[in-house]
């Protein structure tokens, strides 16, 4: 549902990166883990104090945790896709 999760899929999908998807909308079990690591990580207070939900999140091999996959595109000198996927999820339209 998340546009921001859905660019972030197809951008992944483009440069071969792999990772394990998990939709919070179709898995309660996958939501539950989800707010397990939200109420207990230190990289969502950011986006909790913005009223954001801090998706798509991404745990990285040796704890290299983020939710800014397009400035880990960057990092990696990848150029980030921003085909059209609708509004943000976020009040504002700037985020999830």
């Amino acid at each position: 549902m998340c546009p921001d999760c859905r660019k972030c899929k197809v951008n992944f999908d483009e440069y071969g990166i792999e990772y394990t998807f998990i939709d919070i909308t179709e898995s309660l079990g996958g939501l539950k883990e989800f707010l397990r690591l939200r109420d207990n990580k230190e990289i969502f207070e950011p986006y909790k104090e913005k009223g954001k939900i801090g998706i798509p999140f991404v745990m990285g091999k040796n704890g290299e945790d983020f939710c800014d996959w397009e400035k880990y595109l960057v990092d990696k000198g990848l150029e980030v896709k921003n085909e059209a996927f609708g509004q943000a999820c976020s009040i504002d339209g700037k985020g999830c």
